[in-house]
């Protein structure tokens, strides 16, 4: 009986000596719902005793610059905090829609996504547990349909075959929970390193990127990176370098049985082998600018070798040509490695308020520097963005205007490069790995294999509160589209075009986001109105509904 009253007595000091030793270091994934766009416009404004502090090419997304006044923040070396709780709703009415949102499945019906967790500090030790969890009807809907001719349907499954993302991510009312932004890492100086299946985003972009965003379920990794930008005699340093695990999504592409019986090749169960790098540079002579690189490897783990460039292929050569062996890439292109690379830039200018970056990426290896240099345009994808704050006569309001342009559409590159006028892969997509994609959803962009996206918003901000309109158009599939109707007059392209309504606020340790949009889809799936006509083309529309709720509770985290 003493020893139990000892035992509680000690427990009570414990947590009492944690509760007032908040370090608040622990971290939202990037991409995380108002805290992501909050911090990118913080990154816009001199910030007081801040100004002095360097800042890395992505928002600093800890509760502890999110919340706390540079008077109050501390970092003691034994510490532990109770992680904000966040919740997701997301309800589309007729068909999928959206993107982001982490291992949510953005399909029919409605979804549900909860996260909460702890962190802990222990000297040089950071332990981070924060789990997923969710829940998604993935209600059937008018998808891709069976009565096209047999050519139009095997050009469908083309793309469906060197990729994994099918119409259905599970079939009726599928629940799952996931270790979501969980780590254990080390931290020596500005570098941390450890196990991690927290989200990565790299690049500058606000909505997507071609290679890493918050779209798909975290996976595991190991991960060698900054914490902080370093500084050198050159500038200062960004930088990551990761060894991970992907999943397939283990569904057939198609809701018809019958067209994946004919034309769907079955994914393979192998796991894929991931080797990703990621180097930014701020260069001294020219505040706000930064300069960025980034490498990924995939390959299934049943064809990996023992060598060192079997585990670190990101250090392999650019020039295919080095791969040859008696004149050709045979043994090369017989190890199964889908590649691709980026080059990214952003500029911001606190004074204007105002900032722009962009990010170019191919995804197959030039034959040489040469081939590289002449031909550009093969096997590439860009993304192009800008975000300007405007102040208004209330302090700490502003007004928001933001855009982005992304653009995965295989350039008309393919008509010189291919035989015929269908192309080859879209961005993204490899004919032996399936796609650069985890558990069916695309590691970087959401918006569909071979899709282009233009996004604009205004809206009237302060602090975290919002007012806004979001619109948005969206050319569906467009490599497919070509490959399958580019010669037919009477078939049209199918494009999103969405309009909807952004509202946040912030009330106490509470925090509200919301985006409603409607979904105009011209075209939708291709299908075509019995009255069409060569000179009098006309499409099926469909219009429909998207909507999301994020609620957040601060826990302890008051500003």
């Amino acid at each position: 009986m003493i020893e139990n009253y000892q035992l509680q007595r000690w427990l009570i000091i414990l947590l009492f000596f944690f509760w007032i030793n908040n370090a608040f270091s622990q971290n939202f994934a990037p991409g995380t719902a108002i805290f992501e766009e909050y911090g990118r416009r913080r990154q816009l404004l001199v910030d007081g005793l801040d100004s002095l502090k360097q800042e890395g090419l992505r928002p600093d997304l800890s509760v502890q610059s999110l919340f706390l006044s540079p008077q109050k923040k501390s970092e003691s070396q034994i510490s532990y905090t109770v992680f904000p709780i966040q919740s997701t709703m997301l309800y589309n009415n007729k068909r999928p829609y959206g993107y982001g949102g982490f291992g949510m499945h953005n399909g029919r019906g409605y979804e549900q996504f909860i996260s909460a967790g702890v962190y802990g500090r222990l000297g040089f030790l950071h332990l981070q547990l924060q789990p997923e969890f969710v829940f998604a009807q993935n209600k059937s809907y008018q998808g891709f349909g069976s009565d096209f001719p047999s050519q139009v349907l095997k050009d469908r499954f083309h793309y469906w075959n060197r990729n994994d993302k099918p119409e259905l991510l599970a079939k009726g009312n599928s629940s799952r929970t996931w270790w979501g932004q969980s780590s254990l890492t080390a931290r020596f100086g500005g570098f941390e390193t450890g196990i991690s299946t927290r989200t990565i985003w790299w690049g500058p972009g606000q909505w997507s990127s071609l290679t890493f965003s918050g779209n798909a379920e975290s996976f595991p990794h190991l991960t060698l990176n900054s914490h902080r930008p370093l500084k050198t005699f050159l500038g200062h340093f960004e930088g990551q370098l990761i060894l991970g695990r992907l999943e397939s999504s283990r569904m057939a592409a198609s809701q018809d049985e019958e067209l994946n019986e004919l034309y769907f090749l079955p994914l393979d169960d192998d796991w894929r082998y991931l080797n990703a790098i990621n180097i930014s540079y701020q260069p001294k002579w020219v505040p706000g600018l930064y300069l960025g690189f980034i490498r990924t490897f995939q390959q299934y783990s049943a064809k990996q070798g023992n060598q060192f460039r079997d585990y670190f292929p990101i250090f392999d050569a650019f020039q295919k040509k080095g791969f040859f062996e008696d004149g050709n890439s045979v043994a090369f292109d017989s190890e199964a490695r889908d590649q691709q690379a980026t080059l990214f830039f952003k500029f911001l200018n606190k004074k204007a308020q105002f900032e722009i970056y962009g990010e170019y990426g191919r995804r197959d290896h030039a034959l040489t520097w040469r081939d590289a240099i002449l031909n550009p345009e093969h096997s590439r994808a860009y993304l192009i963005g800008f975000q300007k704050l405007v102040s208004l006569a209330k302090e700490n309001s502003y007004l928001q205007i933001r855009s982005e342009i992304l653009h995965q559409q295989e350039s008309v590159n393919r008509y010189i490069r291919y035989e015929g006028l269908g192309g080859r892969t879209s961005w993204a997509a490899h004919y032996q790995v399936r796609g650069f994609t985890n558990r069916g959803k695309a590691l970087g962009s959401g918006i569909g294999t071979g899709s282009n996206s233009q996004t604009f918003e205004v809206a009237f901000v302060e602090d975290f509160n919002k007012l806004g309109i979001m619109v948005e158009r969206i050319a569906n599939h467009q490599d497919f589209y070509y490959r399958a109707f580019g010669q037919n007059s009477e078939m049209l392209p199918w494009i999103d075009f969405t309009v909807g309504i952004l509202a946040n606020k912030k009330w106490k340790n509470f925090l509200l986001g919301s985006q409603f949009q409607l979904v105009n889809s011209t075209n939708y799936q291709w299908q075509s109105e019995l009255s069409t006509s060569e000179l009098f083309p006309k499409g099926k529309d469909m219009l429909s509904f998207h909507g999301k709720i994020h609620l957040v509770y601060l826990i302890g985290a008051n500003k």
